[in-house]
């Protein structure tokens, strides 16, 4: 068992989003990735709900350029671990990068189509 999973209740809630507050400051100073997806989340956003569209394809609009920010902040902490193990060149190591890369690419490839579906659809 782990040291650091001995609070419980409300302490463990105030810690985890200190946590989780933690990680975006990081990632929002560290990663110009991330601060590109969240420019382009503060424009997208209003734009979809602005829009004359169903709830659903407005949550759907939403959804996806949600997942972007996300898979960003997971693509973020593999390569940082990544990173933490060893900063040499390793087929394995470029390997997991390349994947996250990947996942980003299919992340902003859904937000593509999501729009295009029902704009156009």
């Amino acid at each position: 068992m782990s040291p650091f999973k001995g609070q419980t209740g409300l302490k463990r809630i105030f810690n985890a989003a200190s946590y989780s507050l933690d990680g975006l400051r990081a990632a929002f100073t560290g990663e110009a990735a991330f601060r590109q997806l969240v420019l382009l989340n503060v424009v997208l956003i209003p734009v979809a709900l602005l829009l004359d569209v169903s709830r659903g394809e407005r949550a759907l609009m939403i959804a996806a350029c949600l997942l972007a920010l996300i898979v960003e902040l997971l693509n973020s902490a593999v390569e940082a671990a990544i990173d933490r193990i060893s900063l040499d060149l390793h087929p394995l190591s470029k390997t997991a990068k390349d994947m996250g890369s990947a996942a980003q690419l299919v992340s902003l490839t859904l937000i593509a189509s999501v729009w295009a579906i029902i704009l156009l659809g």
